[in-house]
């Protein structure tokens, strides 16, 4: 974004998919760096802070924890001495994220498994015990919503 022009906390807001009070309380917390202000007192986000939300906003959707957030942040500041540091950071919160997605593979398994099991009872005219269904139940089995 280098050669933009600066933005406000409202079209931060908008490109970055947070509320202008998340963006106040990540800069409140420390988990975003003070950031600097206009002529009239109001934030105007350069390149520089533009990225680093974008990449909070990222971060924090693998589900990385704002105390982490603000570590890694504090890190940028160590500038390249960090390096090693921000990398073991971000390797933890992948080893999270793969968690995460094998927790919500097997929970989409466990659903398909059971959309299968009431799909096959239909299919054969059963209820949960495995005993036949009136007609009027069966109306009644394939209805949705």
């Amino acid at each position: 974004m280098s050669g933009e022009t600066d933005v406000g906390i409202a079209e931060m807001a908008e490109l970055s998919g947070l509320s202008p009070d998340t963006l106040r309380w990540y800069e409140k917390e420390g988990i975003l760096p003070r950031v600097n202000r206009d002529a009239t007192g109001r934030r105007s986000y350069g390149p520089r802070e533009r990225d680093l939300v974008l990449l909070l906003t990222a971060l924090r959707a693998t589900g990385m924890p704002t105390a982490a957030m603000k570590s890694f942040v504090a890190l940028l500041d160590e500038g390249a001495a960090s390096h090693g540091r921000r990398i073991t950071l971000l390797e933890e919160t992948r080893e999270m994220l793969a968690q995460r997605r094998r927790s919500l593979a097997a929970a989409e398994a466990a659903l398909e498994a059971k959309i299968g099991h009431y799909r096959e009872l239909i299919a054969a005219g059963l209820d949960c015990e495995g005993a036949p269904v009136p007609a009027t139940v069966r109306e009644l089995q394939t209805a949705r919503g």
